[in-house]
């Protein structure tokens, strides 16, 4: 009998539970990490990424810097909102086109970019909608929203398989989630800007990755800012020469191989 419950998405077990959800977020702890914060004056992203390779041809993601499908982990979902994804990408881009369609819609019928909840609620609705119908399985992809709205500010927002979303400060999701969470409780502080953000971010991420260093081909970038002469939120997703510089400045930038073996 057991192993109904297991195969079967709708059928709830003995003990009330859905295995394939469970499995679903068990599937998403082992994904690259992916980190955000929240600071007074914008919200940081970054995530790691799994996928590489001397032969992978990058030459559009040095040119996109992540835009257009080019990024492996953080995608424009609209003006005013950077997803960062963990799990199974395949996944994480169907729910990306079907999130900037919601958002191009809302923004057709009301002339205004779409609220960064309301956002993320269409998208669980939708994932909730795939564990309770059969021959469906659950999206095996959690998101982290870094959004901002006139109403609210910034926002970061985090969604997992069985649709329900929560709102943070910070918080990390995929491999070692644990340990960025104890770090980030310890060094967060409500008052945080962003560049100290950016700081905060880029040394939990040195501490929680599975490599032993940190560079560009592992690592991608986000953040997003309110651009007070245009009047309006400021997303970029950095490329991965300023990655690189970023991490420089941080002093966390890998060293040279001919460096390290001087030294």
């Amino acid at each position: 009998m057991a192993r109904r419950y297991d195969s079967r998405t709708t059928i709830f077990s003995p003990e009330g539970r859905l295995y394939q959800i469970e499995y679903a977020m068990e599937a998403i702890s082992h994904a690259g990490t992916v980190l955000g914060v929240l600071a007074k004056d914008g919200v940081v992203l970054a995530a790691e990424k799994r996928v590489t390779g001397k032969l992978l041809d990058l030459s559009s993601a040095k040119e996109g810097g992540g835009y257009g499908g080019s990024g492996e982990k953080m995608f424009l979902l609209n003006s005013n909102v950077i997803a960062g994804v963990a799990g199974i990408t395949s996944d994480a881009n169907s729910l990306v086109n079907f999130a900037r369609t919601v958002a191009q819609q809302h923004l057709m019928q009301y002339n205004d970019d779409i609220p960064v909840e309301l956002l993320a609620q269409r998208l669980c609705d939708m994932k909730q909608g795939y564990t309770q119908f059969g021959g469906l399985r659950p999206f095996g992809v959690s998101l982290l929203y870094a959004g901002y709205d006139p109403h609210y500010q910034f926002q970061l927002y985090h969604s997992d398989p069985s649709g329900n979303y929560s709102g943070w400060k910070a918080t990390c999701i995929g491999a070692n989630n644990g340990t960025a969470q104890s770090l980030l409780k310890q060094e967060y502080k409500d008052d945080i800007g962003v560049e100290e953000a950016i700081g905060l971010v880029l040394r939990v991420m040195s501490k929680t990755m599975d490599s032993t260093t940190l560079g560009s081909e592992k690592l991608e970038f986000a953040v997003l800012t309110y651009d007070e002469v245009a009047k309006a939120p400021k997303a970029k997703i950095y490329k991965p020469a300023e990655i690189d510089a970023l991490l420089r400045a941080q002093g966390l930038a890998k060293k040279d191989e001919d460096t390290e073996m001087k030294s």
